[in-house]
């Protein structure tokens, strides 16, 4: 029988990363809920060692953070902790909305409104899990379209590790419809030939989130 390659551990490895982002950003694995390699391992039906890749990236990029007894836990934040991230992205995602509106391409603008079909396809049919990733697929597509390989990771970093927190404000369908409707005016500013009013709708639109956000993590 021919042996895992490390090539075939690390495309294991990264797929397990991919599927347990994607948990964590549903609100599947909720913050502080500790993770066991054994139980993973089952899962995927692989060994522990690409596994245990995974879940050491996902701690190197703040994810997942170090628990007792060497397991690890998804990463969990205060109040104040979480009002500082969203400040942050605040004005990185300000930041995305104006280059995007500055530089918009027609390939980058089908991209977006692309994805925002899919967000209300999802909320139409009630479906939260695919509303989500549609919604992460949404900002990716604007982090996309500034054009800035550098901005784009940074936004995209901290959407991963806020991911279950903004997750929790999405239970119902009407909370998905309201979102849409909150999306459309959002694009609507973005698309438009003032590049302030992209950026301020921006920055309302993170603001009403953070304090969504608040409510629903109290």
């Amino acid at each position: 029988m021919d042996r895992p390659t490390a090539n075939s551990r690390e495309s294991t490895g990264q797929k397990i990363e991919t599927v347990l982002l994607s948990d964590i950003a549903a609100g599947l694995l909720q913050p502080g809920e500790r993770l066991d390699e054994t139980k993973l391992a089952e899962r995927f039906g692989v060994s522990r060692t690409p596994v245990r890749e995974a879940l050491s990236r996902l701690t190197a990029q703040g994810v997942l953070v170090a628990g007792e007894k060497r397991g690890v836990r998804v990463a969990q934040y205060s109040r104040d902790e979480l009002g500082q991230m969203f400040e942050a992205m605040q004005e990185i995602e300000s930041v995305c909305a104006r280059l995007a509106n500055q530089r918009l391409t027609l390939l980058a603008r089908s991209e977006i409104e692309a994805a925002q079909l899919r967000c209300k396809a999802a909320a139409d049919a009630n479906d939260r899990i695919a509303y989500i990733h549609a919604n992460e697929a949404l900002h990716l597509s604007i982090y996309r379209a500034t054009e800035n390989p550098y901005i784009f990771e940074l936004a995209s970093d901290f959407r991963r590790k806020t991911g279950p927190f903004r997750a929790k404000k999405l239970e119902t369908q009407a909370d998905l419809v309201a979102s849409v409707a909150n999306h459309e005016i959002l694009l609507a500013k973005i698309f438009s030939s003032d590049t302030q009013v992209a950026v301020d709708g921006m920055r309302q639109h993170m603001t009403e989130s953070f304090m969504r956000v608040l409510a629903v993590n109290s």
